[in-house]
């Protein structure tokens, strides 16, 4: 019988004794959120300082998020870890980031429990909360949660972004990216980025499209149904890359310096209440130069880089603005409850004179100001991968003190944004009560009146840290429930408790104070003993916000009490053993899938393998070996790892063999076969021995003898006189038969593919060499 034939009451062919009317399926109910539930959307601003949005006193033009701060709610007392990857642990997890093993960034993980970069399957994110209560959920931009060595196309992916309750991902899983040539991840699989510098390419408003694409495509479907949308962008992070028209927007806006940006920018604090009346301005710093003191050459370079900085803020609002366009042209923004804050106080990685190059402040290579000066007409374009001096920084946490990596307040109290108009009664009004990061999870899953999982994925759930503060929304002046907060990074420590804030600066209050280098300090059992004696500073925050007035010496018994409170809570987090990595802690190989491998092969057509999950050439001998088939017109890239920031690269052009080394973006190393490379199959080998000890401490990896020979016989060498000693690239990780990204070498545009048959490349640490002593003495160099 068929369903045409069919007629009601009548026995249903295969279900005995029951009519289809009785037998009707149960079916199951598809997972459904409480009816008006709440859109939810975190916008996770980089290395954006206190004193950077317009809606904080600044004279960057920052329109949309000083709309949502019009209409919704500004908080002055909300904070951060003073890094990136520890507070996003906090903001997803609503734990602390020593409990999340996050005391630091993941490339910097050291092993212990509270710094092994490994955030624990009982400490949920609010996206697999979400996810269990109906919603879809979304992240777009920056993740910087995964362990780096975790990072390559062999796994694991139980902590990429779908791996812990998101549906969709696009962007980057590292610290930064250049915003040009990014390293894009789309779920859990490597692309390219969709454009090209040259055709209009830039990384922001590509991830503003995806956003909008992934709530138009579900609500299309499911227009009842709440998203969970995490967007966080690449910007304000190095590199500063911006359109030049943007850039020009601030021209001369910032001739007169970080200091006259400070106090216009303190100025315009007091008029809007961002900080209490009475606030006193925090003192210059001694690591920051008097502006008026520098010759014009250097005002005018700097200058340039603060207008680069600033038209990439407003470029990243302007596209933010089109997401919250897109939110209320189709009715969706009311019932949206945004939560806005930058990870962390505004960044001195830049160093005091600024950089064009980040890359060479993690390999400690000193900055040379008549380059960055000769890059100045090119700064926030492609070529670049520029940062601005450390006094802007300073300036940005206005009117705090200190920055980024530091727990003074300009490192950890940062911009914070709520609006939620269906929410939310109170519009335009400020918010003193004290917060931290770990108070978003269980504020939101306040408002959603949802509690916390016992369970997910069958893993017993620790208990939330942050404390809700949804009953600040509607009133002013209700106290806070987050009465005590410890802070620790890079051994810098604080703790806040009912208004009061103990500091221990670690080295010193200042770099110049400490007479050390800036990532250079080492804390060991003494000094720690020096420090708890003499290093601890006293504020109270409740009536001097800006730490101006070091009250610990007329309030001894307040200050040991303080000091013992941290102890109580570090031991409590995970906080001991106390670590400040150097920078060289970059240079350590993690733990691998394989053990004790020395040799890798590399296949074409193959996903980059990220920094830390490449092969590890830096001060080593090693070889790389290509198995290719060439023809008469046969060029480009056999292998690459790196970009225009630094890095090698290994490919045929115009028959040649060649190998550069490009170190730190300022000097390439060329090699060039003195022969043709012979059509047909070959192997083609770059060989390169040390002849000198690294020393990263003045920038410089292993100097060494680098040779090329073409089946067995050595066709060219030379000397390679400088590497980098500590990490060869910035997120551009290693690539076989194509340069991925931005190329390594100026002597070509990437991807410069190769078009021949490419079997496989070897690379070999094992530290044996070809050597051919004959073959050395016969071969003219045409580049010693």
């Amino acid at each position: 019988m068929s369903l045409k034939e069919y007629k009601p009451g009548s026995p249903f062919p295969g279900v005995i004794g029951r009519t289809w009317e009785q037998s009707s399926p149960a079916w199951p109910s598809p997972l459904r959120s409480k009816p008006g539930a709440p859109n939810v959307l975190f916008i996770i601003l980089d290395d954006t300082g206190f004193g950077h949005l317009g809606c904080y006193g600044s004279p960057i033009r920052t329109p949309n998020l000083d709309r949502l701060a019009k209409g919704g709610l500004l908080y002055n007392n909300m904070h951060t870890t003073a890094l990136c990857s520890p507070t996003r642990s906090c903001i997803l997890t609503g734990r602390n980031h020593h409990s999340n093993g996050m005391a630091t960034i993941t490339e910097t993980s050291l092993g212990y429990p509270g710094y092994n970069g490994t955030i624990p399957f009982e400490n949920g994110f609010l996206s697999e909360m979400l996810m269990e209560a109906g919603y879809n959920t979304y992240a777009i931009g920056k993740w910087h949660l995964t362990p780096a060595e975790q990072t390559s196309a062999a796994g694991p992916y139980s902590r990429w972004p779908l791996g812990r309750g998101f549906e969709r991902f696009y962007g980057f899983l590292g610290g930064d990216t250049h915003q040009y040539y990014p390293d894009l991840i789309h779920d859990n699989h490597a692309i390219r980025p969709p454009g090209t510098p040259e055709e209009g390419y830039h990384l922001t408003p590509d991830l503003v499209d995806k956003a909008i694409d992934c709530i138009a495509d579900t609500k299309q479907v499911a227009p009842d149904k709440p998203f969970f949308l995490y967007f966080a962008t690449g910007a304000m992070h190095a590199p500063h890359h911006v359109p030049r028209e943007w850039a020009d927007g601030y021209a001369g806006q910032f001739d007169d310096g970080w200091d006259a940006y400070r106090q216009r920018v303190f100025a315009k604090q007091l008029e809007l209440g961002v900080v209490p009346q009475g606030t006193q301005l925090s003192r210059h710093d001694p690591d920051v130069q008097d502006w008026d003191s520098l010759p014009p050459e250097e005002k005018h370079l700097y200058a340039r880089m603060m207008e680069v900085f600033a038209g990439f803020l407003e470029h990243t609002d302007h596209h933010i603005g089109r997401l919250l366009k897109f939110l209320e042209d189709t009715g969706e923004l009311d019932n949206t409850l945004i939560m806005v804050l930058s990870d962390n106080g505004a960044s001195a990685e830049g160093g005091p004179h600024g950089s064009v190059n980040e890359l060479k402040f993690f390999n400690n290579a000193p900055e040379s100001l008549e380059q960055n000066l000769a890059a100045l007409e090119d700064l926030g374009g492609p070529k670049y991968f520029n940062h601005y001096p450390w006094g802007w920084a300073w300036a940005g946490d206005t009117p705090f003190r200190r920055w980024k990596r530091e727990t003074y307040r300009g490192g950890t109290t940062d911009p914070f944004l709520v609006h939620w108009p269906r929410g939310i009664q109170a519009k335009g009004e400020v918010r003193t009560q004290y917060a931290h990061a770990i108070d978003m999870v269980p504020t939101v899953l306040d408002c959603l009146g949802l509690e916390p999982l016992a369970e997910i994925r069958g893993v017993t759930q620790s208990p939330l840290e942050g404390i809700s503060f949804r009953h600040t929304f509607n009133d002013g002046n209700v106290e806070s429930r987050h009465r005590t907060q410890y802070f620790e990074m890079f051994s810098s420590r604080a703790i806040y408790h009912d208004g009061w804030r103990a500091v221990c600066p670690f080295p010193g209050p200042s770099f110049a104070e400490a007479g050390e280098a800036f990532g250079q300090s080492l804390l060991d059992e003494a000094r720690l003993r020096e420090l708890d004696a003499h290093g601890w500073e006293l504020y109270h925050v409740a009536e001097d916000c800006s730490e101006t007035k070091n009250v610990a010496e007329e309030n001894r018994g307040k200050l040991i009490e303080m000091i013992a409170l941290w102890y109580a809570e570090a031991g409590r987090y995970q906080v001991f053993p106390l670590a400040s990595p150097t920078l060289t802690v970059f240079a350590l190989e993690r733990p691998q899938l394989t053990k004790d491998r020395t040799r890798y092969v590399y296949r074409p057509h193959t996903s980059p393998a990220p920094e830390n999950a490449a092969v590890h050439v830096l001060n080593r001998p090693h070889t790389l070996t290509a198995d290719a088939e060439v023809t008469a017109g046969t060029e480009g890239v056999l292998l690459s790892h790196g970009g225009l920031t630094g890095g090698y690269t290994f490919f045929i052009q115009d028959r040649k063999l060649h190998y550069v080394y490009n170190y730190v973006g300022e000097q390439e190393f060329h090699i060039e076969s003195a022969v043709d490379v012979p059509e047909g199959r070959s192997e083609l080998k770059f060989e390169f021995e040390p002849t000198g000890k690294a020393e990263p401490a003045l920038g410089r990896g292993a100097p060494g003898r680098g040779r090329l020979y073409i089946n067995g016989d050595l066709v060219a060498q030379s000397d390679i006189g400088v590497t980098m000693p500590v990490i060869l690239s910035l997120g551009e990780g290693l690539t076989c038969g194509r340069d991925e990204n931005s190329p390594v070498s100026e002597r070509y545009s990437s991807p410069f593919e190769f078009t021949g048959t490419l079997h496989q490349v070897t690379v070999d640490v094992a530290g044996e060499q070809v050597r051919d002593t004959k073959a050395e003495q016969k071969v003219a160099m045409a580049k010693q």
